[in-house]
């Protein structure tokens, strides 16, 4: 009898390591494959998530009697022209900032190197030797410049290319939306069309807000930075808005790395520290209002996903497709969240990953309010 349980055991105990040791291998075959085909893939991916930004325009021409070829058709050249005409005015604010890099970048090394030195006097090294090393060191580094600045050339070619691709993903998403949907039925069945309906319905309005809102939360941090950078009085204050605004397409780190941009320029660029410490007030000042006025108001709530996994996907996706996956990684985890908070056993899942269950920890009016009545009844 022992013999017997003890085998069972074992049995149980090799049953667990052969699922837990396929599980391991299909999400390393899985991650393998969207390395090895991401510049397929994530062009794909942004037709998709664009198609819902352009949905609601889509379905109100239809249900005014437009074809639904020509509604895709006319959504499509609207609104590509819109956001390519928001990149050519971009383009030719960031140009001048392009012609003069090479002498930004020279001033910039010799101030660098002017304060470097300088410090270094204080803990004992000879100011001149530090200064020609960080001159040499400068120097190596700007005269193999040229392969980087190549290698930068192919990748954006190749990213100019992918482009190039996404009106015609756009159109077939948003052409064959129907068929789509219709598949996905077949699918799962009858018994599940209305909650397949509710699903998808879901997601649509969470994309379209969301794609939605972060265009417009980036347009309207271009005029608040390039605003407040005229008032600091640095160079280039309209490109350098521009920079900074674009790198919020990138949740939590976008506003951090945007203001990096005009920072540096103002220590290194200009050699002026007063002015760098103008520009971090500045984006203090920015990111209060971009936290808690913007994003809540124009955004919004809609994708629910807690910013634990939000920081991790960005990392991991960064790693996997780079900058496309850290702009692509938030929407598909409020696909995931959404699709699983439907699906009885995955609703762990979606709790686990959403928003909710730390309302009483968080740093909000209400919570405030509470504890401040505490503190005033004792």
């Amino acid at each position: 009898m022992s013999s017997k349980k003890e085998h069972k055991r074992a049995e149980k105990r090799y049953s667990l390591v052969q699922r837990v040791s396929f599980t391991l291998l299909a999400i390393i075959l899985f991650v393998y494959g969207l390395i090895a085909i991401r510049n397929f893939l994530w062009p794909v991916a942004f037709g998709f998530l664009l198609s819902y930004l352009f949905f609601p325009v889509v379905n109100w021409m239809e249900k005014h009697s437009v074809p639904r070829i020509l509604a895709n058709l006319i959504a499509i050249i609207v609104g590509l022209g819109i956001l390519f005409s928001l990149g050519l005015f971009a383009y030719s604010k960031i140009t001048p900032v392009v012609g003069d890099l090479p002498q930004l970048a020279e001033n910039g090394l010799r101030n660098l190197a002017d304060s470097l030195s300088q410090i270094s006097e204080h803990f004992g090294f000879d100011k001149i030797e530090t200064r020609n090393l960080i001159k040499e060191q400068a120097g190596n580094i700007l005269s193999s410049g040229g392969q980087y600045i190549q290698d930068i050339f192919n990748a954006t070619t190749s990213t100019i290319v992918s482009f190039g691709l996404l009106p015609v993903y756009i159109f077939l998403f948003l052409y064959y939306r129907t068929k789509f949907a219709y598949f996905l039925m077949m699918i799962y069945g009858r018994e599940h069309r209305q909650e397949l309906i509710t699903i998808l319905r879901e997601i649509s309005k969470v994309f379209a807000r969301y794609m939605g809102g972060v265009l417009a939360v980036v347009v309207i941090l271009c005029i608040l930075n390039s605003t407040g950078l005229m008032i600091v009085g640095i160079r280039y204050p309209i490109a350098l808005g521009i920079i900074s605004a674009v790198f919020n397409f990138i949740p939590y780190f976008g506003t951090l790395l945007g203001g990096a941009v005009p920072l540096l320029f103002a220590l290194i660029g200009e050699n002026n520290p007063t002015m760098a410490f103008h520009v971090v007030i500045l984006f203090v000042i920015i990111q209060f209002i971009e936290n808690n006025i913007l994003t809540p108001n124009i955004v919004g709530g809609n994708v629910r996903v807690n910013p634990f996994f939000i920081i991790t996907g960005l990392v991991a996706a960064s790693l996997i497709w780079g900058i496309p996956g850290m702009l692509l990684i938030v929407p598909f985890l409020a696909i995931s969240r959404i699709v699983m908070s439907h699906i009885d056993s995955m609703k762990p899942y979606a709790f686990l990953i959403g928003d909710k269950g730390t309302a009483k920890h968080s740093i909000s009016i209400e919570n405030i309010r509470k504890r401040l009545r505490k503190v005033s009844g004792k």
